[in-house]
């Protein structure tokens, strides 16, 4: 999708190859997060599914990957005395919307992951980060707690001892101790993210996607199942893996001694 066909003032939005590139797009404010961003980022990714889409990359514009919350605004998008309301209205949708999605996430930390914005970031179900990136739990340092799943994902990541560390002390985390961390999966060299990204959701894309949608949802699920419930999830996604056309494509394709075409379906 071309600039003048770009409908929306805070993201941009381009498909190809079965790929959606959804970039927060506020550069002049570090990307920083605003109700109105969180529809127009919420509309764009049903217009990609729409098209047809079987991968979602998400990036930011310029030279961060997106700052936090917004706390500058004025007028409807101002920031309300009741910052559970903005929760519900807007960052939990869009978390939760993210989260349920039957399509691969990668995304592309371009520059500093800050705040909400670490949230966003850690979504992805690989994420790359450029050298110079960085992460940034930085709510303790305007007085606030972690939110837009930070607490849950950090925490699942790194473990109580470090999520807490990090919570508490609001220190910058470099891209390169973050993948120590496990927070990250890939750091690649400034100016090559998302490009490299790009690969990555494209070899998704090209996937059994019904199958790559269950494994991301199965994945997450285990983090809070005991063992005999994800013994009756991975029983239930089975099930269905088996009777899709990808499956049976692959089984014909190793007797053939040749590699699959996935379709998706």
């Amino acid at each position: 999708m071309s600039d003048d066909q770009n409908p929306w003032q805070t993201i941009r939005l381009d498909i190809a190859d079965k790929v959606a590139t959804l970039t927060l797009n506020r550069p002049d404010r570090l990307n920083a997060l605003t109700p109105a961003l969180f529809g127009e980022a919420t509309a764009a990714i049903d217009a990609a599914l729409a098209a047809g889409v079987r991968a979602l990359v998400l990036t930011g514009e310029g030279r961060a990957f997106c700052s936090g919350a917004d706390l500058v605004l004025e007028g409807e998008d101002a920031l309300p005395d009741d910052l559970g309301v903005l929760l519900d209205q807007h960052y939990n949708p869009f978390v939760r919307k993210i989260a349920g999605l039957d399509i691969p996430v990668v995304t592309a930390i371009n520059g500093p992951a800050v705040g909400a914005g670490l949230g966003l970031a850690l979504l992805g179900d690989i994420t790359v980060a450029a050298r110079s990136a960085y992460l940034l739990l930085a709510f303790v340092n305007i007085g606030l707690v972690p939110d837009a799943g930070a607490t849950w994902l950090v925490a699942q990541a790194v473990g109580r001892a470090r999520a807490l560390e990090m919570a508490l002390l609001g220190e910058k985390m470099g891209a390169e101790e973050a993948r120590a961390a496990g927070l990250v999966t890939r750091v690649v060299e400034d100016g090559e993210t998302l490009a490299q990204t790009q690969a990555i959701a494209a070899r998704l894309a090209n996937g059994p996607t019904i199958a790559i949608g269950m494994i991301r949802k199965q994945v997450a699920a285990a983090l809070t199942q005991r063992l005999d419930e994800t013994l009756a999830t991975e029983r239930a996604n089975q099930s269905r893996a088996g009777l899709t056309a990808d499956f049976k494509e692959a089984v014909a394709a190793f007797a053939e001694k040749r590699q699959p075409l996935f379709k998706g379906a």
